[in-house]
């Protein structure tokens, strides 16, 4: 059997080499949902994308037999390694068939390149960062992810784990119902912690939308800054990131908290814009928009990806009443599941508030590392 090369992928036939490849890996598999290749090249735009401010990234193809089998994006994240203190290398946008040898040359390749840049350990996949689609499915492959997760095959953490990598952190994934959730329950807990810490929740202001997602900024910044993996964002790429989230966006669920007027948190559900994803196969024409714009109105799913509460009220029981509204509104809009990720393992308060009001845990996440 011939080698494996692992090169750099340059220029624009090597970019589109190394976004074409998932959609033929993935071709046969049900619970893939192919992104829209328009948004993957935006996001893989170093020369535009904010991310690539404050890092350096190398894209890197696998070869063998003249025919491109893998990829991997080896990446330097200065803003997280200056916030941490750390020298850390990640990798993301990992993509390869069932070969050891395949994987194992690209996650050599992607620490190589990163260790000649002073880091001292390799970690992902981030794609490409914890801000963004991150970890890699290790249960629960039998449904499709939800807008702004990964999915993978259920052979990818074995070559994982053959190539040396070890488990740095798992993210859960929970999944409430209509009738699981315990509604009732979770509506007092609510109503009682935000009576007694004067909290009020309220819908963002779409009018004001530009001020809103500068508050929202702020209060990330704050409430985030002591979770593991956290990587703060510049305002001009959470201004990005806002404006994307813009096009799908229901103000009933992004919900703003304040204690006497000040912002002190904040919760973003997003309609599971996947369900109308999926059937475009990634082409916005000739029919892809369409069908987009079809199968949207059919959406019945939504995703809790953002709950933050600042740090003097984070016991006070107020995330319950962020949980109490989304759930409420939710239902109010029409949708059935709700899925809340991603939680991580370790975050004992998050993990038994989500048990304790029905939910349950239906997918597992890992970050890896290599030393």
């Amino acid at each position: 059997m011939a080698g494996v090369e692992v090169f750099a992928a340059e220029g624009k036939q090597g970019l589109k080499q190394f976004i074409e490849l998932p959609y033929s890996l993935y071709r046969s598999n049900p619970y893939w949902v192919p992104p829209l290749r328009i948004a993957v090249k935006e996001l893989l735009d170093r020369g535009k994308h904010p991310f690539y401010a404050t890092a350096d990234v190398e894209f890197f193809l696998a070869r063998r037999n003249g025919r491109v089998v893998g990829r991997i994006a080896a990446i330097l994240d200065k803003a997280h390694n200056q916030f941490h203190e750390e020298k850390a290398g990640f990798f993301g946008f990992y993509e390869s068939p069932e070969d050891p040898e395949i994987a194992r040359a690209l996650l050599t390749r992607a620490r190589d390149w990163l260790v000649q840049r002073g880091a001292e350990f390799l970690r992902g996949p981030v794609n490409p960062s914890t801000n963004y689609e991150c970890g890699m499915l290790v249960e629960g492959f039998d449904s499709s992810p939800m807008v702004m997760m990964p999915y993978n095959p259920p052979y990818y953490p074995m070559l994982m784990e053959q190539a040396g990598l070890r488990k740095a952190k798992d993210l859960l994934a929970y999944v409430s119902t209509p009738d699981g959730i315990a509604a009732k329950k979770i509506e007092r807990v609510a109503d009682r912690a935000l009576k007694t810490n004067r909290f009020r929740i309220r819908p963002i202001n779409m009018k004001d939308f530009d001020a809103e997602v500068a508050r929202v900024w702020d209060v990330y910044s704050r409430a985030w800054s002591r979770n593991w993996g956290f990587v703060p964002m510049s305002r001009e790429e959470f201004f990005a990131m806002g404006k994307e989230m813009k096009q799908i966006l229901k103000p009933e669920l992004l919900l703003i908290g304040e204690v006497d007027g000040q912002m002190a948190g904040f919760a973003l559900a997003l309609p599971d814009i996947n369900q109308a994803l999926k059937p475009a196969g990634g082409n916005l024409f000739p029919t892809g928009l369409v069908k987009i714009l079809y199968y949207q109105r059919l959406i019945k799913n939504c995703r809790v990806l953002a709950l933050g509460v600042v740090e003097e009220y984070r016991t006070a029981g107020v995330a319950a009443g962020f949980y109490a509204t989304l759930v409420r509104n939710s239902r109010r809009l029409g949708y059935d599941d709700c899925e809340m990720s991603w939680i991580l393992e370790d975050n004992v308060l998050m993990n038994r508030s989500l048990e304790a009001m029905g939910a349950r845990r239906y997918k597992t996440y890992r970050i890896y590392e290599w030393n």
